[in-house]
């Protein structure tokens, strides 16, 4: 006798729109007339996750706009990737290291709007960066372990190079000095318009992935953030075998789908 095709049966919660995960089990199609029972595909878990070893020893970079959901992906990715037995070495910018995260303090003081030159700031983004790849990431890809970092140089090019007004090339040749033969094997951009980053941003509704209180870099105005938005995406044009750009409008479960299906294309 042939076996029924195994599901996912949840409820739906009576106070929300939301699926609510509820009851896992398998059962047959013929349990879908159960009253507030509804199908949904079976979780990633259960999904063929083998591909995920094809991480081992990488380099991946989560960047993009402020409110652009990717740190909520980047917490989503390294708990699939853990679980399946594979190391990750998880590191911020700026920060990361006892000197990193000190310059962090400097950066994203709100005090610090007006007394920081443009130049100052990218020399000390990159300051933090260098001790970050010299003390952490190398010694990680030797190991072995995938490398997850919530933004790196790609955020200098955007923020300090097309809205900051510095010369991409003069950030550039400065990299080579901080990172020397240390860049990503994949920088994936979670691109969003500027309405739906506004809403994020909401200190009403940030949660965890931002704290209550704008920092600097978030107030600096509308038409800086989307020269900051334009910036990334026109680093991905530029090189767009190292760059995966995922439309991150939608709820993080479609924007997590899409980011897994364009590692599985671009990690072989």
């Amino acid at each position: 006798m042939k076996r029924p095709d195994r599901h996912v049966l949840i409820s739906l919660h009576p106070r929300s729109s939301a699926f609510i995960p509820d009851t896992f089990s398998t059962f047959s199609p013929r349990d879908v007339s159960r009253p507030g029972m509804v199908y949904l595909r079976p979780p990633m878990a259960d999904r063929n996750t083998t591909w995920l070893n094809n991480l081992r020893g990488r380099f991946v970079v989560f960047d993009g706009p402020d409110g652009s959901g990717k740190s909520t992906q980047f917490t989503r990715l390294d708990a699939m990737v853990k679980s399946a037995g594979i190391e990750v070495c998880e590191v911020r910018e700026p920060g990361g290291t006892y000197i990193g995260e000190q310059v962090r303090q400097v950066l994203l003081d709100p005090s610090n709007t007006d007394e920081v030159d443009i130049r100052c700031e990218m020399l000390l983004f990159m300051a933090s960066r260098a001790q970050l790849v010299a003390e952490r990431i190398n010694p990680a890809i030797e190991a072995g372990k995938l490398v997850l970092a919530d933004r790196f140089i790609s955020s200098t090019l955007a923020y300090q190079g097309t809205a900051g007004g510095i010369d991409v090339a003069d950030i550039l040749r400065v990299g080579q000095i901080a990172l020397r033969q240390t860049w990503p094997d994949l920088v994936v951009v979670f691109d969003v318009d500027l309405a739906t980053a506004r809403k994020r941003m909401n200190p009403l509704l940030r949660e965890n992935e931002f704290d209550a209180t704008h920092d600097r870099m978030e107030i600096k105005g509308a038409a800086f953030h989307q020269k900051v938005r334009q910036g990334y995406l026109d680093q991905a044009e530029n090189d767009p075998d190292r760059y995966l750009v995922i439309d991150a409008r939608d709820d993080e479960d479609v924007v997590f789908d899409r980011l897994i299906d364009g590692l599985k294309q671009k990690i072989q």
